[in-house]
Order: C-alpha cells, then structure tokens, then sequence
C-alpha cells in the first residue's frame, strides 16, 4: 500500500511537472510511467501468490522505477537536442 500512495504521489508530481518538459520526454515519461505501473502491479501479483517475497517485489518496482527515469531523461536529452 505504501508503495502505491509512492506511485500516485510520484505520479501526480510528475503531471505538476509536465508542463515543463518538451513532447518527446513527456511521451517518454508516460511510456515509463505505464511500464513501470504494470510492473508494479506484476510484481504485487506475484508477492500475493506467494512466488517472491516482499523484497524482490520491490526490487523488480525499483528497477522499473529506474528505467522509467532513464527513459525521462533520454526524451529530455532529445528535446534539448531538437531545441538548439
């Protein structure tokens, strides 16, 4: 449950923030956000069944977590690229 007022906060921050950011790390920034929510649930799923522990749960969110900010990150670089 933590983890997913973390989400939805981190989320909610992010849409704050959007307005900022150029098209192509704003699509980047969604297309990491949702793979990262579906991993998240995935993960959740996975800790219910019982086939991983609490821990690789949040290990398997933080990666996601990760690669999401990377995608960000390279969609920033991008815009700044198209911008100069």
């Amino acid at each position: 449950m933590k983890k997913l007022i973390a989400i939805s906060s981190a989320l909610a921050l992010g849409l704050t923030v959007a307005a900022c950011d150029g098209p192509q790390e704003n699509a980047a920034e969604d297309a990491g956000e949702q793979a990262a929510e579906a991993v998240n649930e995935e993960a959740e799923a996975m800790e219910d069944a019982g086939t991983m522990t609490d821990e690789q749960a949040d290990a398997m969110t933080d990666a996601a977590e990760d690669k999401a900010d990377a995608m960000e990150e390279a969609g920033e670089a991008a815009d700044e690229t198209t911008a100069q």
